[in-house]
């Protein structure tokens, strides 16, 4: 099951007609061991606030629709002889939170590997930037009057309950969200939450749009660079009709440059800038490090989740893109590495070169994260 089908239900469609609406709820089995109930429980929250050394500004806290003061739940200490801010006081953080205070969890994504894995997938599924933050609230309580967000949320209970009220066009509708229940607000819906008679625990998806934008500007940057960046002349302000020409000049110079451009290379480009700028992700990298070397023929391997194996052709070279970075390998492998992209497990000997390279790609492969040692 994909990373969208999880949250979404129907993974082919869903952006096209959610897009469309103001909010799309999905419900799955909370007891279903691959739900999304199990990603954050209330026993790992606790861990996180109190036994992790959690650090500002991985964390927040708010009540009534304002944000503490970070000196209201922070301490110094001292760490081989060098200070440490904003380590979270764990007595006084649950005494906020006893209080009324909801604790915000930021950025789960670079240090919770559960969501480190979803986000992963759901980036690879969007090609959009994403994150995880998790709001634990007391019961009744609510941590931010309405307010809107500036891109689009996927959100899903883990614990409790929590009734959202979510503004669109005719008006606020209410939304109990539970266990097994989750929810797509698109950028800009107005909304608010308060728990119920339980502490709530959700965690929220935050999907950070590349736009088409976006894309035509990072395209035509190139052009705009060589027009040149000489001074108005002076005198202009009496006489604005001097600028008229030389602009229009400079206009059709960059309308021939834009027309020569290759939308193909600057969607190619895009691609590559996207998969060679995510977070590293290399959980259980120690292991394989330890155990490379010893990859055999029949060492069972797999594609480690949300690392992407994108191959772009350059002349006697493939370039394979891996998230975080890029490798360049000869053009006679690529068989091979189309064999990698097909298969979730295989081992060296399924791959079509001859025993010694294969072991060498795969240990290649291992190191660079692509693969991992299953």
């Amino acid at each position: 099951m994909s990373a969208l089908d999880l949250l979404s239900g129907d993974a082919q469609t869903f952006l096209a007609k959610v897009w469309a609406s103001r909010v799309h709820l999905h419900r799955t089995d909370p007891a279903d061991p691959e739900s999304l109930v199990g990603l954050l429980s209330l026993d790992d929250a606790d861990r996180l606030l109190t036994a992790s050394a959690i650090r500002t500004p991985s964390i927040r806290l708010a009540q009534d629709g304002a944000v503490l003061p970070e000196s209201a739940y922070t301490r110094n200490a001292t760490l081989a002889g060098k200070q440490l801010t904003g380590l979270v006081d764990a007595r006084k953080a649950l005494a906020l939170f006893d209080d009324g205070a909801t604790v915000v969890f930021q950025g789960l994504h670079r240090y919770w590997p559960p969501l480190t894995r979803l986000v992963a997938e759901l980036e690879l599924e969007l090609g959009h930037p994403c994150q995880a933050n998790a709001y634990l609230t007391p019961p009744g309580s609510q941590g931010f009057a309405v307010h809107s967000d500036s891109h689009d949320v996927f959100v899903f209970q883990t614990a409790g309950a929590k009734q959202w009220e979510v503004h669109g066009p005719d008006g606020p509708e209410q939304v109990l969200l539970e266990p097994g229940l989750s929810m797509y607000l698109p950028t800009g819906t107005p909304h608010a939450a308060r728990a119920q008679d339980t502490v709530s625990l959700h965690v929220t998806l935050g999907i950070n749009q590349l736009t088409w934008r976006g894309l035509v500007e990072r395209t035509v940057a190139p052009a705009l660079r060589d027009v040149a960046d000489d001074h108005l002349p002076a005198g202009y302000l009496d006489d604005p009709a001097a600028l008229a020409g030389p602009l229009a000049e400079r206009l059709e110079q960059l309308a021939d440059a834009v027309r020569r451009l290759d939308a193909g290379a600057a969607v190619e480009a895009d691609v590559r800038r996207f998969l060679t700028s995510r977070p590293p992700r290399l959980e259980g990298g120690l292991r394989d490090v330890l155990g490379r070397a010893e990859i055999a023929d029949t060492t069972p391997l797999r594609r480690r989740p949300g690392h992407p194996c994108v191959l772009l052709d350059r002349a006697d070279r493939v370039e394979v893109l891996l998230g975080d970075r890029s490798m360049t390998v000869p053009a006679w492998i690529r068989p091979a590495l189309e064999e990698v992209r097909a298969r979730g497990e295989l081992t060296p000997a399924d791959l079509p070169l001859d025993e010694q390279s294969r072991v060498v790609l795969c240990r290649r492969l291992v190191r660079e994260g692509l693969l991992e040692i299953a």
